[in-house]
């Protein structure tokens, strides 16, 4: 074979290997360096512990350098995000859906789920001895409610009931606010409250657990039996990792794969990764924040009435 038909063939060769394989690393490149996104824990300043260790992790799964980026609150981290200072964040679930609100460039990729099958929290409408017997009968009795903050004693209620064209007005004369959630729940024990707002976790498609208020109930001394569920909300699924919409396909596949893997092959990362729930990632996609973006509508409706 002569040499121009060498260098021919070649350059076919290397034209066909570009054609199939199509630019797999064009997404790095363009990228440069991946930055993930997280909140410190309160008090912890702007360190995260086994930082090295999951940045080793994630630069291995993805192939690339990677940063991971220490916001100071939740506000900060979405404003990196909205303004492709990061490509990737973990939010909680509120955090996240304001996300989405502020910027439509966010999606989710995973969220933990809890060892027994848990993947977010239901608000219950809990009585004791009976003494509520329905939802129709709050108004003719002490309802204790957490602060107007409280996500699962406060705003997933009201947000879920009025969905369920229940609208209750925050300050109904039957709802009597506490000054805690604890502090809800003594209402109830002490017999000041017929029904207490709360939080249970609960599967995506199961019924609530005896925990979160119900447990704390049981633990301050009430026995199971005295204490009923008058109403039980949707589900406000647990806080996803989000990646902005334009990442490269590849990049998110890959992230998934490492995540939804991660409990099974390395627990150790993923405990670093995910402290508080410890049954693994599991794949979730925008409609499982509904719950979420209706508190966050609520909360901002509530802000401008004002």
């Amino acid at each position: 074979m002569s040499v121009a038909l060498k260098v021919s063939a070649a350059l076919m060769l290397v034209q066909a290997t570009f054609w199939s394989n199509p630019a797999h690393a064009d997404w790095r490149d363009d990228i440069g360096t991946f930055r993930i996104g997280i909140v410190a824990e309160p008090g912890a300043g702007n360190t995260v512990p086994g930082l090295a260790v999951l940045t080793d992790a994630y630069t291995k799964a993805l192939g690339m350098k990677v940063e991971f980026v220490v916001a100071r609150d939740y506000a900060a981290l979405i404003e990196a995000q909205a303004n492709a200072r990061i490509e990737y964040a973990i939010y909680s679930a509120t955090a996240y859906a304001t996300a989405s609100q502020r910027c439509l460039c966010i999606e989710p990729l995973v969220a933990a789920v809890d060892s027994n099958g848990a993947t977010g929290i239901r608000s219950v409408l809990l009585t004791r001895d009976g003494k509520l017997p329905n939802l129709a009968a709050m108004e003719s009795h002490r309802i204790a409610i957490a602060p107007s903050d409280s996500v699962g004693g406060s705003l997933l209620p009201l947000v879920a009931l009025a969905a369920e064209g229940h609208k209750l007005a925050e300050d109904a004369p039957f709802l009597v606010r506490a000054d805690s959630a604890a502090a809800a729940e003594t209402m109830l024990i002490d017999g000041t409250a017929d029904g207490l707002f709360g939080w249970v976790t609960a599967a995506a498609d199961g019924q609530p657990e005896a925990s979160g208020t119900q447990a704390r109930l049981e633990a301050a001394g009430l026995s199971a039996a005295e204490l009923r569920v008058v109403w039980t909300s949707g589900l406000l699924r647990y806080g996803p990792h989000a990646v902005r919409s334009d990442l490269d396909p590849e990049a998110k596949r890959r992230l998934t794969v490492f995540l939804t893997n991660l409990k099974s092959t390395t627990p150790d990362i993923y405990h670093l990764l995910e402290p508080k729930h410890s049954g693994g990632f599991a794949a979730v996609a925008p409609k499982d924040y509904e719950m979420a973006a209706s508190i966050v509508r609520f909360v901002s409706g509530r802000g401008q009435q004002h």
